[in-house]
């Protein structure tokens, strides 16, 4: 019975796995997706548990508790600005014991490894390594206990590359000759180093892709991890973690205009070094800011608004706020859409599930390529803490370290409104063009606190009227 039931439950569990997977595609399908997926791991663990070579359960159990327990405390209390770095503990935690797995297998089996279930080991483990410890510095850098500014230093590229060659030889050699010597343990310090030197020169501004590319390591070793294991769950959902996160890494790139040596060597993210007339030169070009009340009366008059959610619109927590604007807006009879950047936040969908949350309706949620021409016609772009991906330097700055990277045409707008705390940079290091058009009024504040601002004064507008 027993043979019959542990690959019915693998089965539905992959089958379960690819179809949730196919639902995260779209916003409308995306919760039923992400249901059927998490039925599909419950199926996959109940699978396991099943099996024959489980003879006690005293330490699986006090595990499955805990592990429940710590997933369950991160995904109640973790606010949705903490989600990019819950996401990167996840990796290092799933990587983690992949490796952890994978040493207990070496030192089990060493005397007996087949060629072929050697080399799945020997990538199970370098690659869970990597992830484990880049993870933790993506992790570091999000949330800020790390410089988010890239860290680098003279032959640094070339220090990665023998590292990982070391790595990679080390577990070739460990293939054609395993025995529990100290070559595992050299694997183990070279992969782990050369999993915190990878993600050192990273800035901020790429680690939307760093942390989907990490997820294709972590989905890549957990597949390796069931070839060691013979396990046909771990297999499937490792490949399509691996598959998956590699298609987004190579779609947020090309978003972004860059390869992935470029991401990953490319130090993106750095202040460009200028001089001092240049610094001058940056705090005496004039800004124009304004209050709620001269931001409501311009649009009051708005018939066409666009509003694009960044980073800081997640920090303040400001998405209902400013759906209440947008509501306001519609009122009156004006056209009110949403612009969302590939890379804006700090992962992928980011704001989209920030605008989610507010319930804003999927339809007015519209990705850069369907509006980006719209911008011309749109009487008020409303820029709410987005910063890099607004930049007009990347168009026009060919020194600039963003040059080429497709942003939202948020300067063709007739009058554009910035909510923003300061006139910092954003992850890039670069000043933002935008702030000094004649066009653009800088609203200064808490994003929370602006949007109820001009939620107070277009009420107001609108209780005069009546």
């Amino acid at each position: 019975m027993r043979d019959l039931v542990i690959p019915l439950l693998y089965l539905l569990s992959g089958t379960l796995f690819i179809v949730g997977l196919r639902g995260l595609t779209h916003p409308r399908s995306a919760r039923r997706g992400l249901l059927l997926a998490v039925i599909g791991m419950a199926a996959a663990v109940v699978g396991t548990l099943l099996h024959e070579e489980i003879v006690d359960f005293r330490w699986i159990l006090p595990a499955v508790v805990a592990g429940s327990l710590i997933g369950g405390a991160m995904a109640k209390y973790m606010p949705m600005t903490a989600m990019p770095e819950r996401i990167a503990l996840s990796h290092a935690f799933g990587a983690l014991a992949a490796a952890l797995v994978g040493t207990a297998e070496y030192y089990d089996r060493a005397e007996s490894l087949s060629t072929f279930v050697a080399t799945a080991l020997m990538c199970e483990v370098l690659l869970g390594c990597v992830t484990f410890t880049g993870s933790l510095m993506a992790f570091g850098k999000l949330k800020g206990i790390l410089p988010q500014r890239p860290t680098v230093f003279a032959g640094q590229q070339t220090v990665n590359l023998v590292l990982f060659t070391a790595a990679v030889l080390v577990a070739l050699w460990l293939v054609a000759s395993p025995q529990t010597d100290a070559r595992f343990p050299a694997l183990l310090a070279l992969s782990v180093l050369f999993g915190m030197l990878l993600v050192v020169p990273i800035g901020g501004a790429d680690m939307p892709t760093v942390i989907s590319l990490l997820n294709s390591y972590a989905g890549l070793s957990g597949a390796a991890m069931g070839l060691v294991l013979d396990n046909k769950a771990l297999i499937v959902a490792g490949a399509l973690d691996g598959a998956s996160g590699f298609l987004l890494s190579v779609m947020m790139s090309r978003a972004m205009n860059r390869s992935f040596r470029n991401v990953l060597f490319g130090a993106f993210g750095q202040a460009p070094v200028s001089g001092p007339a240049a610094g001058r030169e940056a705090q005496d070009r004039p800004v124009r800011s304004a209050g709620p009340d001269e931001a409501a009366m311009t649009l009051e008059t708005a018939r066409d608004v666009i509003i694009v959610p960044g980073y800081g619109l997640a920090v303040a927590q400001a998405q209902h706020r400013i759906k209440e604007v947008a509501e306001l807006l519609e009122e009156r009879g004006a056209r009110v859409r949403y612009a969302i950047h590939p890379v804006a936040g700090r992962m992928p969908g980011h704001m989209n599930v920030l605008l989610a949350v507010a319930d804003v309706p999927y339809d007015r949620i519209l990705d850069m390529d369907e509006i980006n021409s719209d911008f011309a016609q749109a009487d008020v772009a409303l820029v709410v803490g987005a910063n890099d991906v607004t930049n007009p330097a990347a168009r026009t700055r060919e020194d600039s370290p963003i040059y080429g990277m497709p942003v939202l045409n948020v300067a063709a707008a007739r009058t554009v409104m910035v909510v923003k705390r300061g006139m910092s940079a954003g992850f890039a290091g670069v000043e933002n063009e935008l702030y000094h058009l004649d066009k653009t009024l800088m609203l200064f504040g808490d994003a929370k606190d602006v949007a109820a601002g001009l939620v107070r004064e277009l009420e107001g507008v609108r209780t005069q009227r009546v």
